[in-house]
Parts: C-alpha cells; sequence; structure tokens
C-alpha cells in the first residue's frame, strides 16, 4: 500500500480558510457552546476535525432486551409502545418515560429531567435503537440511554448501530452532543479538508479527509490505527520539514571554520595515553574530522552509554581547533563537573603547552586560572581552552577567536543555551554529548537538526555491574555488605533524592536527615556529605576527599549522576529509588563500574505501585541504556522524560514518538527527498481496539 507525502510543509497543513473560521459556523453551535468547545482548546472548526476519541465503544451488534444484563452496556432495537412525561407532588421534578418492545421484553428507557421536544420525538409506533446499561431488572430499566430513531429508508446513524467513538469532554458539553456536532462538521467541511502538496509518484491511502472521517467513526475496529498513522504521518512531515528548514538555511548562512588540525598535538597526546582509543572512538573522531574541515559548521550530537569514553573524544575534538589556532569552549552543566573536567583537560592538554582555564559562577582564588595575559602585538596569541557552567552564558565573559564549542550533558541545557553560547563565536563548531541515551524517535525529531554519532562500547578492562532491588527491611544487610567492600579498599555512594526532609514528601528520606546514621552505621569508615545547597569549596573538598579515598562512603543528592568519575568506587546504594527516573537511574548507576573490580548498584525501594516495580525490574535486567531509553520514553512520555527546559518538544495529537519510529523515518526521507518505492501506511499489528460488549 504506498503512500505519499508533502516535500515541503511550513503551516499547519490540509486546511483551507473555512476550517479557519470558528466553530459557530458549524450547525448546531451557538455562542453558548462555542464557549464550552474552548475549554477543550477548540476554537476552530478544524480544532474540532482534529479533536480524537478516546476510545470507542461497538454497538453494531444488538442483544434481545430479554437478554439484557445489569450494568453491561447493549444495545436494543424495539418499537415504542407508550412514552410521555411523569410528574411527582414534591417539587417540580419531572421525568420522561418511554417504553420499548422488540417481541422479546419491555425496556423501560427513563430521562430525569423532562423536556418537551422528547414528546414529539419519542411517538408511539416509532422504531429505535437505544444503547446503554441496565440499572434494574423489574422492570428492565435504563436510566440516560443513547438512543438513534430508525427513520425509513436512513441508513446511517451516529450514537448505535456502528463502532462510537467517546471524545474527551468537558463539564456541560455531553458525549453525544459533541459526537453529534464532530458528525455535523465532517458533512458540512469534510470537501474543505485538501490534500498536501505530494510527491507526483506516490498517492495516499487514505486521504486526509477519509482518514478524519475514519479516525471518529470508523467502519472497522482496525480502521482506527490506520487512519491514526495518516494523521500521524503528516504531522512528522510537517515536524521533519521545519528541521530540514532550519538546517538548509543554516547552511545557506554558514561557512566552517578550518578546524582539521593538523596532528601536531593529536599525536603526542594519543601516544601519552595509558590506552588505546576504541574502534568505535576512532570512527566518531573521523566524522568530527570530517565535519570540522568541511563546509559547513559542525552540528554533531555525540552519544554514548555511560563510562564509554566520550571525554577523551572531546579532548581530540579540541586538539583539532587548537592545532587550527581557534580557542575551545567547554560547558557542563555542574560545578562539580566544571571542575572534573577542568583538571582532566589540564592533565592532558598543559603537558602539550595548551592553557586551560575555569570559569564558574562561584569558583574564585585558587579554582579560577583565567586566560593568559595577551602578549604584545607582535606575538600571536596562542589558542587556550576554558571550561565552565552556565557562567559562561553571562556577558562578562568573552570568548573571542572561538573554533569549537562542546556542551557536555546538554540534555540539562535549553536549546536557547545553546545557541547563546554558540553566538558568542561566529558560527564556531558545535559538538554536543550526552551520556542518557536518546530514544532513536527523539534523535531524529528533538535533535533532527543535529548529525549523530553514536559510541556503542566503552573501553575494555572494566569490571560487570550486578543491579539489585531490595526493600528498606533489608537495608541492613545491604549496609553490612557494603562496609565489607570498603573492608577489601573499594569505596561507595549512598543516593538519597531530597536535601531537606519535609512533611509533603511521606517516607521519602533526605540526605541531610540520614547523614548522621550513614556514618554511624559505617563506623569505622569514613561517610562526607554532598548536595547541591553546600557551597563550592564544601563541595570541592568532599569530592577531593573522595577520589583521594579519604573518605570512603559519599552520602549524596543525584548531583552525581553525571560525569563524576573515581574507579575504586565500586557500590551504588539508591534509597527511594522508585523516585528517580529510569535514565536517571542508570546515570547514577554509571558512577560504578569506572574500574577493572566488580561493582554492584542496590535499589531500595517499598514502592507498591506497578509502574514502579516495571522500572526498577527492568533497570535489574539490563545495562544496555538504549534500551533503558527507550521503554523510560514509552512509560513516561517525552514531556517527563526530557523535563520543561527543552523548548522545541513537538505537540502531536496523533503522532506517538515512544512507537512510530517508522513513520518518522518515512517522513524524513520523503522530506529530505529521499522517495522509497513503496512505504506502508497500515501496521496491521497495532491495530486500534474498540471496547464495549453487545
Amino acid at each position: 500500500m504506498a503512500i505519499c507525502i508533502l516535500q515541503e510543509m511550513s503551516h499547519p497543513p490540509n486546511f483551507g480558510a473555512a476550517l479557519s473560521g470558528p466553530p459557530t459556523l458549524i450547525h448546531g453551535v451557538g455562542e453558548e457552546r462555542a464557549a464550552l468547545l474552548g475549554r477543550l482548546k477548540i476554537t476552530t472548526v478544524q480544532d474540532l476535525l482534529l479533536h480524537p476519541p478516546r476510545r470507542y465503544e461497538d454497538r453494531r451488534h444488538f442483544l434481545s432486551i430479554c437478554d439484557l444484563r445489569l450494568e453491561e452496556p447493549a444495545t436494543v432495537r424495539g418499537r415504542i409502545q407508550a412514552a410521555g412525561i411523569k410528574s411527582f407532588k414534591r417539587g417540580s421534578r419531572r421525568m420522561f418515560e418511554m417504553v420499548l418492545d422488540d417481541g422479546s421484553g419491555r425496556l423501560h428507557c427513563r430521562w430525569w429531567q423532562a423536556q418537551s421536544w422528547m414528546e414529539t420525538w419519542y411517538v408511539p409506533g416509532r422504531e429505535f435503537l437505544v444503547f446503554g446499561r441496565l440499572n434494574r431488572l423489574k422492570p428492565r430499566t435504563m436510566d440516560h440511554p443513547e438512543t438513534e430513531w430508525c427513520e425509513p429508508g436512513d441508513d446511517e446513524f451516529i450514537h448505535a448501530n456502528r463502532i462510537v467513538p467517546i471524545h474527551p469532554l468537558t463539564e456541560g458539553l455531553s458525549s453525544r452532543v459533541l459526537r453529534t456536532l464532530v458528525w455535523n462538521a465532517l458533512e458540512q467541511f469534510e470537501k474543505d479538508v485538501a490534500e498536501p502538496t505530494i510527491h507526483p509518484d506516490l498517492k495516499l491511502y487514505p486521504s486526509r479527509a477519509n482518514a478524519i472521517r475514519m479516525i471518529h467513526f470508523p467502519n472497522e475496529p482496525a480502521d482506527v490505527e490506520v487512519a491514526r498513522q495518516r494523521l500521524a504521518l503528516d504531522e512528522f512531515v510537517k515536524l521533519q520539514s521545519q528541521i530540514q528548514g532550519r538546517r538548509r538555511r543554516f547552511q545557506e548562512q554558514a561557512r566552517g571554520l578550518p578546524c582539521a588540525g593538523n596532528n601536531q598535538l593529536m599525536r603526542p597526546f594519543l601516544s601519552g595515553l595509558p590506552f588505546s582509543l576504541t574502534s568505535s572512538q576512532t570512527r566518531v573522531l573521523r566524522e568530527i574530522r570530517t565535519d570540522m574541515g568541511g563546509p559547513y559548521p559542525m552540528r554533531r550530537l555525540l552519544q554514548g552509554d555511560v563510562g564509554c569514553g566520550k571525554t577523551v573524544v572531546a579532548a581530540c575534538a579540541a586538539l583539532m581547533a587548537l592545532e587550527s589556532g581557534f580557542n575551545v569552549a567547554i560547558m557542563a552543566p555542574t560545578e562539580i563537573l566544571a571542575v572534573q573536567h577542568y583538571h582532566q583537560f589540564s592533565q592532558w592538554l598543559k603537558p602539550l603547552g595548551m592553557e586551560v582555564s575555569l570559569q564558574t559562577g562561584s569558583a574564585s582564588g585558587k579554582n579560577v586560572e583565567s586566560p593568559p595575559a595577551h602578549p604584545p602585538q607582535s606575538a600571536p596569541i596562542p589558542p587556550s581552552v576554558t571550561v565552565g557552567t552556565h557562567a559562561l552564558l553571562t556577558a562578562r565573559i568573552e570568548l573571542r577567536n572561538l573554533g569549537l564549542v562542546i556542551i557536555d550533558e546538554q540534555h540539562k541545557f535549553g536549546v536557547a543555551q545553546r545557541e547563546s553560547l554558540v553566538r558568542k563565536g561566529h558560527f564556531p563548531h558545535l559538538l554536543v554529548m550526552t551520556a542518557t541515551p536518546i530514544p532513536r524517535t527523539l534523535g531524529l525529531t528533538l535533535y533532527g537538526d543535529l548529525d549523530l554519532s553514536v559510541m556503542e562500547r566503552g573501553p575494555g578492562g572494566r569490571g560487570n555491574i550486578k543491579t539489585h532491588v531490595r526493600g528498606s527491611d533489608k537495608l541492613a544487610r545491604v549496609f553490612e555488605f557494603v562496609r565489607g567492600r570498603m573492608t577489601e579498599g573499594r569505596q561507595a555512594y549512598i543516593i538519597y533524592p531530597r536535601v531537606q526532609a519535609s512533611e509533603e514528601d511521606g517516607d521519602v528520606k533526605a540526605v541531610t536527615r540520614e547523614f548522621q546514621k550513614i556514618q554511624e552505621a559505617m563506623a569505622p569508615f569514613k561517610a562526607g556529605l554532598l548536595h547541591g545547597s553546600l557551597t563550592t569549596r564544601e563541595k570541592e573538598e568532599v569530592m577531593a576527599a573522595f577520589r583521594e579515598n579519604r573518605v570512603q562512603a559519599l552520602v549524596a543528592t543525584s548531583l552525581v549522576e553525571v560525569g563524576v568519575d573515581v574507579p575504586n568506587a565500586t557500590v551504588m546504594v539508591v534509597e527511594n529509588a522508585e523516585q528517580f527516573g529510569l535514565a536517571q537511574l542508570h546515570q547514577l548507576r554509571g558512577r560504578v563500574g569506572r574500574g577493572s573490580h566488580e561493582s554492584h548498584c542496590i535499589l531500595i525501594s517499598n514502592s507498591l505501585s506497578d509502574s514502579a516495580k516495571a522500572r526498577l525490574d527492568i533497570l535489574a535486567k539490563t545495562t544496555d541504556g538504549f534500551q533503558i531509553a527507550e521503554e523510560d520514553l514509552k512509560m513516561r512520555g517525552p514531556g517527563e522524560l526530557l523535563g520543561q527546559q527543552q523548548s522545541g518538544l513537538p505537540e502531536l495529537i496523533f503522532g506517538n514518538l515512544a512507537t512510530d519510529m517508522n513513520l518518522i523515518h518515512q517522513a524524513r526521507n520523503l522530506v529530505m527527498q529521499e522517495k522509497p518505492e513503496s512505504i506502508r501506511v497500515l501496521d496491521n499489528s497495532k491495530a486500534g481496539q474498540v471496547s464495549g460488549k453487545a
């Protein structure tokens, strides 16, 4: 089944001017109903047509009235034997009741707010379809059922004798009314739903107009998924058009700086390393060198699991720029990681004659080395590396002759922050790195304007990591195990989700409250405390003590989740593990297993929820960060996974970033004018399901 997609969409696709009009254009919508629709963010005809049902009920199959069961949804068909309004002595309450007969029995249908039009509609002798739940057996009674008059010669029904959509509602707007309004909108405006501009050799199936009708009123259960995929395809094409459009505009106005280098610094650097680069690292460096010597500025995302050696690759990229006479800026999300990068890059690059400086918001004195003073005008200014946090974004810090920007753990920064740093130079090359594996669907959407490099495996010689899930009743034995590892000379992290305890948190533990208990439990070994409320100096002192094994147990918050590298630490204990996301727990686990010794990650949780158990079980079964990221996306969705600071997250009505990898690839290929011979819309394995009994 072949389809085609538009080549370019810079605005919402396929809607004419009529569909941009207010809902009052739809038959049955006045100002009052328009206001109710506004609560559902439906302000145009188009919005109503793209307001998808949340579920479906199959009302195509009839039961005999005598076979109805209490509280089971069912559809019956019969003729009205009697109907009328009943008044009650007390108050002004009035009920309308009609009696339906199908030959097997009688059904009493009641509406407790009788209206005058009912007497002219529910006329004895007329045949009706009735859908609802039986709430009494003697006599058989349904309160407020949905009905449909079987007019002679009328084969179309909206509320019965079909698969019926159940839409999201708001107070004052019933399911029946909203369904009728959608039907009316389709009857009036379906002809105005135009197809996108298509490739001349391809044809879309179903058409966009048909897909919109199918998503609301499917003939068969499988139609729902066919329609959803067709409409999702339009969304992904629009998104990919925007991404590729930005990329084209960028390449039209930007020219790459010549930063491929000449290996003058690279050769002695690599020969001085105590290890050889992996094949994965070598491959990525070839990609980076090609970019940095190419016609356009590099925009590359380096994605690799924890401990795979991204920092060495970043250092090699920096050397390429330095060899070419350009400066380098490296931005990290935390002061701890920035300081660690500063020490690591200083250790690597200063022996080669390169200057490395540190700039953070609160660092001072010995922790900051400013760039060298400008030499006389007759002497060339040697290139240098500046490492920092968000402080690099401030106006007080100038980054002259900037050839390369490296952003570590880029998901911790917003897109605007990334662009702000790049704008400090004149189209410098950009390398963004993350140890949080990004699901492939997000890589093609949120980061679709970046070229992707993936490092599959880390350096050899590292110990295995075993992951265990335990209840808090096993905590004493866990701490005994930790002390045993310390007796062997190893170290441990003990992580808590909060800095301070509060009444709202219930049983969730806080690091400041638990620290004294850990000191006592770990005795005679020494524990250190680390959290975000400490001063920069306090953080650096405890981290230095931990690196030097003067502190054996680091009691901390998730502050250590990225970048901290202490190979002697072999145990990670996380209390209240259910409070953390899967990707975050995987990052925390990556703090151990960085040396040659076997390591252990112990997740402590008393949560009884199925979702929490499922997440922790996934972590216990695999150390594959990419598999974990895919599961995290499915369970939490992209908004929860990435946080609010990631701007540019697409708002999708029909597309699903967790499951629609195939559609995203199709959209991307067609927008980039890589026409496949045939693309399938329909995936029968995902055919939509309808609910309800007949």
